[in-house]
């Protein structure tokens, strides 16, 4: 994959109260560890993933679903890294 390539893969958030502060910042935490250009897409509103505050502002629901878009050379990685977090509903317990 080239560099300047976006790479996309669609999630939905089961948490069951959402993408609240705790989920957020777990989420923000781990796209920071990858040196690709991150951002999550939902509801024509575009947001960079390395942001707790700008995560927060997408206000996802249970339910929602989101794209997350990765540009640069880990971008794949760091795609697979955090569907798992959504697939894992953040490792919360109910």
């Amino acid at each position: 994959m080239e560099a300047s390539e976006v790479a996309t893969r669609r999630v939905c958030v089961a948490n069951e109260l959402g993408l609240h502060a705790r989920p957020a910042a777990r989420l923000a935490r781990e796209a920071q560890k990858f040196s690709s250009r991150i951002t999550l897409f939902c509801q024509n509103q575009e947001v960079d993933a390395k942001s707790i505050l700008d995560i927060l502002t997408l206000a996802l629901g249970p339910g929602c679903n989101v794209e997350i878009r990765a540009q640069g050379e880990d971008a794949h990685g760091a795609l697979e890294h955090l569907e798992q977090l959504f697939l894992n509903r953040f490792e919360e317990v109910r």
